[in-house]
């Protein structure tokens, strides 16, 4: 490895299988790990070989929208995809709203929040 890279990202989740599940369906990644965090939470790691997102619940917790707000303290997740009309019609199969599409150079993108709250953006370079 040359460079650093990001390797993955702990994301706080109120359903980390129903997370995994919708990550699953949208960008075909596949659970590399799932098992109990160190303070008696759960967590599901779900991505590919290189990278993942860690789907964190913690254990009796509730939470309410507010804890999931953008800019507290994460904006967005980006994921990058080749075929962008093929997940953004995934996303609308799973009952969710793009929005605010844009193209930009050098891509194009659009955004979905997920049943959290929390906000994706999906680009593609192609």
């Amino acid at each position: 490895m040359s460079e650093p890279r990001i390797e993955h990202v702990n994301v706080t989740v109120s359903d980390p299988e129903r997370a995994a599940k919708l990550m699953e369906t949208l960008f075909g990644w596949h659970v590399r790990w799932r098992g109990p965090a160190r303070d008696g939470g759960r967590t599901i790691h779900i991505g590919s070989e290189r990278h993942y997102l860690a789907l964190y619940t913690g254990r009796g917790v509730s939470y309410a929208a507010d804890d999931f707000a953008k800019g507290r303290p994460l904006n967005h997740i980006g994921v990058e995809v080749d075929d962008l009309a093929a997940v953004e019609a995934k996303v609308v199969a799973a009952g969710l709203r793009p929005f605010n599409h844009g193209d930009y150079d050098p891509g194009h993108r659009f955004y979905f929040l997920d049943p959290d709250g929390i906000e994706y953006e999906v680009v593609s370079y192609r």
